[in-house]
């Protein structure tokens, strides 16, 4: 697979006069009950998406793509800002076994919750929602060698292309999971921005100073050694994680079918930076959530202008916002799908030949 292989599949999502029919559309139904704030632009957004006036979504799924990270012997991927990190291997059972939030969101709104092993260290058990499609048993560290070969990059994001190929629906939110994740996204989003790697790293009130100092000396180790590697699928081999990989791939097909792409998370902004360099209108059909409140993800989601779509101060597994975004998309969509046309006549100031006039009171 070549670098632009999937430019020619994913088409823009801009359409002038499509998006002046549903702004108007928009605007007929906020009369009715006066404005919608965010929902607005979003259901706007959503129409585009879909190339309809009345978008619609079908089994929706939520995945968790999974992997350990060879960076985790340099002792620096074991906290996130509010204490430490389950082992990745804990962390998938505990979602397939709906002992994490997110689990139990994705079931309450609908969602189908699968978690796709890309490279965790441990042999999984299988289960139901559990994907087996480990690229390698983690990457390794990208402090002292290629996080993973050229080809290993590559094979992840064939990996991704099947998955989002075979997903009988049209929305996909992606998160990772794993130790290691969140350090390894910034270094991708780091080179591939020329952006400090310290805008992106998770530091919250439970690092001590000495530790942050040390996970920042062991990041800047990483891109000096890899200061050569430039392009984004060179990027994503050096300094990337085999979830990230498997994501771009899932992102690039999800789009060519003008899917929903839902990012939540540090690692899926990687991905969607790496899928965006390689086919820039990937972006036009992406939408973010935050199940975090640190500030790499801050500066991860100005990368493509954007905020998350709900702000809950959470320090949750990513995912998670995904998931409680969800109902406020449906909405966005449902404002311009299953509304009654009846209503715009009369906002119009058109009489409704179906309705009987009312009578008066003498």
């Amino acid at each position: 697979m070549t670098e632009t292989a999937p430019q020619s599949l994913i088409s823009p999502t801009s359409n002038p006069e499509l998006e002046s029919a549903l702004r108007d559309r928009v605007d007929r139904r906020a009369a009715i009950c006066g404005a919608l704030g965010e929902l607005e632009p979003l259901a706007v957004r959503l129409g585009l998406i879909q190339n309809s006036l009345t978008p619609r979504f079908r089994d929706p799924v939520l995945a968790m793509f999974a992997a350990d990270h060879g960076l985790a012997v340099e002792g620096v991927c074991n906290q996130t800002a509010s204490g430490l990190l389950r082992p990745t291997k804990e962390q998938v059972h505990m979602a397939l076994h709906a002992q994490l939030p997110v689990a139990v969101f994705a079931r309450l709104q609908g969602l189908h919750l699968t978690v796709v092993d890309c490279g965790v260290a441990d042999n999984l058990a299988p289960h139901a929602r559990l994907m087996a499609r480990k690229i390698a048993h983690g990457t390794r560290n990208a402090k002292s060698a290629l996080a993973m070969s050229l080809e290993q990059a590559h094979a992840g994001v064939r990996v991704g292309m099947e998955i989002a190929d075979n997903l009988p629906g049209n929305a996909l939110a992606c998160s990772g999971l794993g130790v290691g994740a969140a350090e390894s996204a910034a270094l991708v989003l780091s080179r591939l921005s020329d952006q400090s790697v310290r805008e992106f790293v998770i530091s919250g009130p439970q690092m001590r100073q000495d530790e942050l100092v040390h996970l920042l000396d062991v990041l800047h180790a990483a891109l000096t050694r890899h200061r050569d590697a430039l392009s984004p699928m060179e990027v994503l081999a050096a300094l990337g994680g085999f979830e990230v990989a498997v994501m771009v791939g899932a992102m690039l097909v999800a789009a060519s079918k003008r899917s929903l792409i839902i990012v939540d998370g540090i690692a899926a902004c990687a991905a969607l930076k790496v899928a965006s360099l390689i086919c820039a209108p990937v972006t036009d059909y992406a939408v973010f959530c935050r199940s975090r409140v640190h500030r790499g993800l801050d500066e991860a989601l100005s990368l493509f202008h954007s905020s998350a779509l709900l702000e809950l101060g959470m320090d949750c597994a990513d995912g998670t916002g995904a998931a409680l975004a969800w109902p406020m998309i449906r909405a966005a969509a449902a404002l311009l799908s299953d509304l009654h046309e009846s209503n715009e006549g009369r906002l119009s100031g058109r009489p409704d030949p179906n309705t009987a006039q009312l009578p008066t009171l003498n």
